[in-house]
């Protein structure tokens, strides 16, 4: 499909008066080729396939957002998970870590993921001792981000990697307490994790993917916050569905024209374009400020979880009539911290964890940038992760969890991130305890459905 002077005239209107913008365009790089008989030369190999291959990409992405007027508000990277290339290796694999996050500097990006292990159904000695990494991985870098796949549709849930998970996470703020516990912003707990995600902080390059490709994630909740606040206050359910949906085409060709000719000037293929809406800690850019403008006096009320559902499929209708490139997650993200009005009514009580768990079975991905008390116990937040992993493995769907306990602090503090992770109240957590069925560990079976051949 070609575009039309009207269409990037109505995209420039958009990004100057209501908030749009591409979130990200990451590259995708395959790292296979760089194992080595040490993690000396792995990490070197690594550093240098990245800063050869990803050069151009932060200039070249600038230089097209600028010809356009579309702001492009991060350049990433996701590359192969390290688990992989790392496997079998005696040694520090914090140093891989390290030589990825001084690549990524070097070139430019904000971020870059992979540093990630898929476990869902066991893990070798020496993923193990990657996971053990993980706290000083991210406690000791700037860029770099962290995921596990803990569990999948056919092969259950992994609780064993769950709830060595819990245990990480707790190091892992702990070691970071003078940031808030901003280590554990960077990592994320999947299950049924997809391999072309371009956002952060669970992106990695999946080994079906090509040697490089470059996928987009498009922004816009507040082109759509724009469009449901000015609606009619009594249109109907089905066409505020069809307005939400024409606008998530326009966004999802928006992505696709910056995408693809990144790809062309790089060099690299196109791979896709993820319509997820991803707010940030901008007033009006919000995807509770959407679900409110629907008629709820706060987010997290009862009704919610249809409006996310309603929400959710239009994005998925209008970028699947835009573009054949459709992937990532590509629906609405829900983080608390990087959006103002989840925020507010985190704080007024109007959305508690509970109510995040609901909205995960119809969003994309799940309890996302959730502060809760320092003093919260691995078990505890193993139990939340596992919740989560059910939600995905019996509804066939991506979830995950990016939770902060964050160390000295307690439920009604705040907590200050700063940039696109912004803020988070501190929320409170079950103070009943699951830690005996987390003990037990082994693995939750696939559900039944799994047995589809």
């Amino acid at each position: 499909m070609e575009y039309t002077q009207a269409e990037i005239l109505q995209t420039v209107a958009m990004t100057e008066m209501e908030h749009l913008d591409v979130r990200t365009v990451t590259l995708g790089l395959n790292l296979l080729d760089c194992t080595s008989d040490s993690m000396a030369g792995v990490a070197q190999k690594a550093g240098d396939k990245i800063r050869r291959i990803a050069t151009r990409l932060v200039p070249t992405v600038d230089e097209i957002g600028e010809q356009f007027g579309i702001r492009v508000a991060n350049k990433r990277i996701s590359i192969t998970p390290v688990s992989l290339i790392t496997e079998g290796l005696r040694g520090d694999v914090v140093q891989v870590a390290r030589a990825i996050d001084d690549a990524a500097g070097t070139v430019g990006v904000d971020f870059i993921g992979g540093y990630s292990a898929l476990v869902q159904k066991g893990a070798t000695p020496s993923e193990t001792r990657f996971l053990d990494s993980i706290p000083e991985a991210l406690s000791t870098t700037q860029r770099l981000c962290s995921s596990v796949n803990a569990a999948t549709t056919r092969a259950g849930i992994n609780m064993d990697v769950v709830g060595h998970v819990g245990r990480l996470l707790k190091d892992a703020a702990e070691r970071t307490r003078d940031q808030g516990g901003l280590a554990c912003a960077k990592f994320v707990c999947f299950a049924n994790a997809v391999e072309d995600n371009p956002f952060m902080a669970g992106a990695f390059h999946g080994v079906s993917e090509a040697e490089a490709v470059i996928n987009v994630g498009v922004s816009g909740p507040g082109v759509v916050h724009h469009a449901v606040r000015h609606a009619d206050r009594d249109l109907p359910l089905q066409e505020l569905a069809e307005t939400i949906k024409k606008l998530s085409f326009k966004l999802a060709r928006a992505g696709e024209l910056v995408g693809r000719e990144a790809a062309r000037r790089l060099g690299i293929p196109f791979g896709i374009i993820d319509l997820s809406l991803a707010p940030t800690p901008v007033p009006g850019d919000s995807v509770a400020n959407i679900i409110e403008a629907m008629g709820f006096e706060r987010a997290g009320t009862h009704g919610t979880t249809a409006a996310l559902a309603l929400l959710t499929d239009a994005v998925k209708k209008g970028g699947a009539m835009a573009s054949g490139s459709v992937g990532g997650m590509s629906g609405a993200f829900i983080p608390v911290s990087e959006d103002a009005g989840m925020i507010e009514a985190a704080q007024l009580g109007a959305l508690s964890l509970d109510k995040l768990e609901a909205w995960t079975s119809v969003c994309s991905v799940g309890i996302d940038m959730v502060a809760v008390p320092g003093s919260t116990s691995a078990e505890t937040i193993a139990a939340i992760i596992a919740d989560e992993m059910a939600v995905g493995t019996m509804n066939n769907k991506t979830t995950a969890v990016r939770i902060i306990p964050v160390p000295g602090r307690d439920v009604g503090e705040m907590v200050e991130f700063g940039g696109l992770l912004g803020s988070a109240p501190i929320m409170p957590v079950n103070a009943f305890s699951s830690a005996a069925f987390i003990r037990r560990g082994g693995r939750i079976p696939a559900p039944i459905h799994s047995l589809r051949n």
